[in-house]
């Protein structure tokens, strides 16, 4: 799990990080997550920006947190995930793709054909 998008503040991205790990299957609902430290040393990142990140998860329902032993991924995340992902997919990205593909002339069917036109 190495960051990425060095533009986005180290929390994002810390962020972006879990939440592929969970929509790839690397933690499913009700497994434990990395400890802030641990996380942390992992990403090279301060143990305060680790802790934001799992607050904000935690704030979303994303993540439960069992006092003395640990963080763990709630029941539903990856599908909270996957559906938070697709929205913001449809009404975000894809339109700024359509239009680049409409600009460079590129078609649908070329990219699912795999062949340029």
């Amino acid at each position: 799990m190495a960051l990425r998008n060095q533009d986005k503040p180290v929390y994002v991205r810390i962020r972006e990080v879990i939440a592929d790990a969970i929509l790839v299957g690397r933690y499913s609902d009700g497994d434990p997550l990395p400890s802030v430290r641990a996380l942390a040393a992992e990403q090279g990142a301060n143990p305060l920006t680790v802790a934001k990140a799992y607050q904000g998860f935690q704030d979303d329902g994303l993540i439960t947190v069992k006092r003395g032993v640990g963080m763990f991924v709630a029941d539903g995340a990856r599908s909270k995930l996957k559906h938070r992902e697709r929205d913001q997919f449809i009404e975000q990205e894809w339109p700024e793709i359509r239009a680049r593909m409409k600009r460079l002339g590129i078609a649908p069917a070329e990219l699912l054909d795999g062949e340029k036109a």
